[in-house]
């Protein structure tokens, strides 16, 4: 495949995804991505936004996300020069389903919590004691459906996983949390294997004290507890409990730490970008495809 090649799909084609592309061409991710930024003419637009992730493989913890691999295949609309209305029209069209899927699948973990907890005896006397808190993707409006396997399972599930965060008083009877814990649980499972669902839920049940046990940012594992509290929104339940928890977050300047690091994840993705198109075709499997490729974060919650 030859730059000649890229322009004559755009020509005949039109403006497409970086799947769309790879589809096209038959070529593995990387090398296309190369060929595509090394083609003099090709214009891309970027329908979405660039967000922190915390990654044990990187120097820092500090990468952003969606990685380049999945920025390119899925969030980027290419085309020729000439094709800049067309370009910039389709990537509106793909901000606004994305939009649209991040809206579906907060709505969903939403009734999800509710019927969840509505279940549970004693609801009553304790929903104004505990708060659920959504995170990752989908409070970004960066939520994808692009099937992907389940890490414990292998089973395929439907694209962004349901980040949810419940948050307790600390008067609230740890047998009502371990009920909590149980019921969500059972429905991860229900949710996971169901084939009219295979949607994913990564959860965790914790209580203030917890919380600003975490806050701390001290350790790896903390410092993805404050990130994901940093970005949570308020799902249902006690809004008093949820302020108690970006108070907190006020109080301990993590958000001051959190935008450090966002900060040194930009500067990450630079080097990363400009290493890899100086990289020959020899780069599979060394640290260069590793900033390319990045694994996704199924630990990251905590």
């Amino acid at each position: 495949m030859t730059p000649q090649d890229v322009v004559n799909i755009f020509r005949e084609c039109g403006p497409q995804t970086g799947a769309q592309l790879l589809e096209r061409t038959q070529m593995e991710a990387l090398p296309l991505w190369q060929l595509v930024r090394r083609t003099p003419g090709v214009r891309f637009e970027l329908a979405g936004r660039r967000y922190l992730r915390l990654d044990r493989e990187v120097a820092g913890y500090a990468r952003l996300s969606p990685s380049i691999r999945r920025e390119f295949l899925t969030y980027t609309v290419l085309g020729l020069e000439d094709q800049a209305e067309v370009i910039r029209t389709r990537a509106q069209m793909l901000r606004q389903e994305i939009r649209r899927i991040s809206r579906t699948k907060f709505n969903f973990a939403r009734e999800t919590v509710v019927s969840i907890v509505q279940s549970l005896p004693r609801w009553d006397v304790l929903n104004e004691r505990v708060c659920f808190i959504i995170a990752g993707d989908i409070t970004y409006d960066m939520a994808h459906a692009v099937p992907r396997p389940e890490t414990s399972t292998g089973r395929m599930v439907r694209g962004s996983d349901l980040d949810i965060i419940a948050v307790a008083e600390d008067t609230v009877p740890q047998e009502f949390l371990k009920a909590l814990d149980d019921a969500i649980y059972e429905r991860k499972h229900f949710l996971l294997m169901h084939p009219d669902y295979q949607e994913e839920i990564d959860y965790i049940v914790k209580n203030l004290s917890k919380v600003r046990e975490q806050l701390a940012f001290d350790t790896f594992e903390n410092m993805i507890a404050g990130k994901i509290l940093d970005e949570g929104q308020m799902l249902y339940g006690s809004t008093a409990v949820f302020e108690s928890v970006k108070n907190l977050m006020r109080e301990l300047g993590v958000s001051e730490k959190i935008n450090h690091l966002e900060q040194q994840a930009s500067s990450n993705r630079l080097e990363a970008e400009s290493a890899l198109l100086r990289a020959g075709p020899d780069c599979f499997g060394s640290a260069y495809y590793n900033l390319f490729y990045t694994r996704e974060e199924g630990d990251e919650i905590y």
